[in-house]
C-alpha cells in the first residue's frame, strides 16, 4: 500500500529544493502530487512542477465539482491567493508512493481524506534569521519583487507553524535544513525508506 509524504515548513526553508532532490533520487520511488494555486507564477517556476497555476474561475469550477480536498485563502498585499489540493485522478495508493508540499492545515485535511496510515508528515525546520535572508535573496532576483508579501508570509508562518499547531497535528518528523539541502534530503530519504 502506498504512502503520501507531505513536506511542510515555513517559507524559505528549502522545501522546493528538497522536494526536487527527493524526486530525482533513485533509492526512493515517489511520484509528485502537484498542488494548485491562483497566485501569479514566479519567473523561475514552471506550470505543473511547483504548482498548477489556475484562474479563480477554474478554482471555482473544481470546487463546484467536489474535487477540492483542501483549500487555503491568503489575503496578500496583492489580493486573495488560493492554494489547494485536488483529487484529479493522479493518485493511486494501491501502486505508488507520493510526495507533496503542504501546510499543517493541508496535511491534516489530506490525512483525514486518505487516512492517517497513508499520509505521513515531514517538517523542514530552519533558523528564522537564515530563513529571512533566503527569502530576501529569492525576492531580489524576481523581475518584480514583492517585499511586502515576503514580510507578510514570514510573520504569518510564525502562527501557522507554531509549536502548538505542530503538536495538535501530530507532526514529529522534523528535519533541520540550516546548512545543506543534500544532507537533509539524505536524512528524509532514509525516513521514507523506513
Amino acid at each position: 500500500m502506498g504512502k503520501i509524504f507531505c513536506i511542510m515548513g515555513k517559507s524559505s526553508t528549502g522545501k522546493d529544493t528538497i522536494f526536487k532532490i527527493l524526486l530525482q533520487r533513485k533509492d526512493i520511488n515517489v511520484k509528485r502530487i502537484v498542488s494548485y494555486t491562483t497566485r501569479p507564477q514566479r519567473s523561475n517556476e514552471k506550470p505543473g512542477e511547483e504548482y498548477n497555476f489556475v484562474s479563480v474561475e477554474e478554482k471555482d469550477r473544481l470546487l463546484a465539482e467536489g474535487k477540492v480536498i483542501e483549500i487555503r485563502k491568503y489575503d496578500t498585499v496583492h489580493g486573495p491567493w488560493f492554494y489547494f489540493t485536488v483529487d484529479d485522478g493522479n493518485v493511486d495508493l494501491s501502486k505508488d508512493d507520493y510526495l507533496m508540499i503542504g501546510t499543517v492545515e493541508s496535511f491534516v485535511k489530506i490525512r483525514d481524506y486518505y487516512g492517517a496510515d497513508k499520509v505521513l508528515p515531514i517538517y523542514i525546520e530552519v533558523d528564522d534569521g537564515v530563513r529571512l535572508s533566503r527569502a530576501l535573496e529569492r525576492e531580489r532576483i524576481q523581475e518584480y519583487p514583492k517585499y511586502e508579501e515576503m514580510c507578510r508570509r514570514f510573520l504569518a508562518d510564525q502562527q501557522d507553524f507554531s509549536k502548538d499547531n505542530l503538536e495538535k497535528a501530530g507532526i514529529t518528523n522534523i528535519f533541520n535544513n540550516n546548512e545543506d539541502s543534500a544532507i537533509t534530503s539524505d536524512n528524509i530519504a532514509e525516513f521514507i525508506n523506513r
